[in-house]
């Protein structure tokens, strides 16, 4: 997603194809964080689950507010910001990545 918005800012795309490609994996992306979150939670990885649960608020919130996707009139007015956005949603899910490999290293030891 990051990379089509890169694409869009340096007029390699077009709105409405950089805008498709971006909402085609907007849900499945929020469907598995919210799979992922309910798994820590069922195998009791406090923890873990605390790390993601913050994620899974905002995916929510954005959801019901109904601004999950993007709209191909306003990407241009909005492009700063999804790009920031999206480059914290990377960061968070690199560090979370991060921890989990070390969490199942650790337990693994024990």
């Amino acid at each position: 997603m990051l990379l089509c918005l890169a694409d869009l800012e340096f007029d390699y795309i077009n709105p409405y194809d950089s805008s498709a490609r971006i909402n085609m994996v907007v849900l499945p992306e929020y469907i598995t964080q919210a799979v992922l979150c309910c798994f820590y939670l069922l195998t009791k990885h406090w923890i873990l689950a605390l790390f993601f649960l913050p994620y899974l608020f905002h995916n929510v919130r954005l959801y019901r507010q109904g601004r999950h996707l993007v709209d191909v009139t306003e990407i241009f007015n909005l492009l700063t910001w999804e790009k920031k956005q999206r480059l914290v949603k990377l960061f968070y899910l690199v560090f979370t990545l991060f921890l989990s490999v070390f969490w199942m290293i650790y337990t693994s030891l024990d």
